[in-house]
């Protein structure tokens, strides 16, 4: 199941993980990474949307129904990629119904990958006055703080994210993510701390051992086909790898390179993944102010 895929890369050599090669008389290097074909769209999805939307068309329904529906399509719209329509059906739900939490969760993710930081932390706010236990809205929250350039606030969110599941290695990655741009050495001896508590056998524990120097690059790419049982699991898992890594480079200053592996977790087309979700904004965020 597994397989590679070879890149070419212009002037430097980027993807060093299982050795490059240079191409004679060219300043190119060639070099192989593991690779699933992206995710195919779901047709039944789209049925759904289709059915969704005859409801909303013609269905005299009250406005907490239509909502509901408006809400649910959104969330079709969003799995398949369609961004803009869901953010639109997100919004139309939240007029009519102006208690669902969830779809105020929904936009304030849209606006974050907008870069509209202020509106992101108002749509999450209001989650978290809808109910405060809202484990997702303090993720959102604080990877907006994060990319807003607010690091303490990230931290004390992604914190209290952390806290409804300990042993959650992506939690931890993304409370060390914003604790290191405080204190890289303060988050190096909190990771190791928070690493405790997680299960070895869990195989995104390898991506929290190899921000903790644990394993190489190329033994964590070697890592990614193991257990797999299908398509969809490996381009997860694939998506997952190639973010982490790419913000392992990006703290270097190594942008070219990690440029090339948020591209290639586009590449997954793992649309609901909130690694695929970053990564645009990352890309986004380097072709325009510069990255983190």
């Amino acid at each position: 199941m597994r397989k590679t895929l070879s890149l070419t890369i212009a002037g430097v050599i980027t993807l060093l993980l299982t050795g490059c090669q240079s191409v004679p008389d060219s300043p190119q290097y060639v070099v192989t990474v593991p690779f699933a074909a992206p995710l195919p769209s779901d047709y039944r999805s789209e049925v759904a949307v289709a059915r969704y939307s005859e409801l909303i068309e013609q269905a005299e329904l009250p406005s907490d129904q239509q909502a509901l529906l408006y809400y649910d399509r959104g969330k079709l719209f969003d799995s398949l990629g369609l961004s803009t329509l869901a953010r639109i059906d997100f919004s139309r739900a939240v007029n009519l119904k102006p208690d669902l939490a969830e779809v105020y969760n929904f936009l304030g993710i849209h606006h974050t990958l907008m870069q509209q930081y202020g509106k992101a932390y108002e749509m999450f706010d209001s989650v978290l006055e809808l109910n405060s236990e809202h484990e997702y809205a303090y993720l959102n929250r604080g990877i907006a703080l994060y990319y807003g350039e607010r690091p303490g606030l990230a931290s004390d969110d992604l914190q209290s994210f952390l806290r409804f599941a300990p042993d959650d290695p992506y939690r931890v990655l993304w409370v060390y993510l914003a604790e290191r741009n405080e204190d890289p050495l303060k988050a190096k001896a909190s990771l190791s701390d928070m690493a405790q508590a997680l299960d070895p056998q869990n195989w995104a524990y390898q991506l929290v051992a190899f921000y903790q120097g644990k394993i190489t690059e190329k033994a964590l790419l070697g890592t990614l086909a193991e257990g797999v049982e299908s398509h969809q699991e490996y381009a997860e898992r694939l998506c997952e790898a190639y973010f982490y890594i790419a913000k392992s480079h990006q703290a270097k200053g190594e942008n070219t390179l990690a440029s090339d592996y948020f591209k290639l977790a586009l590449s997954t087309n793992v649309y609901e993944f909130v690694e695929y979700k970053y990564a645009r904004l990352e890309l986004d965020i380097m072709a325009g102010e510069g990255a983190h």
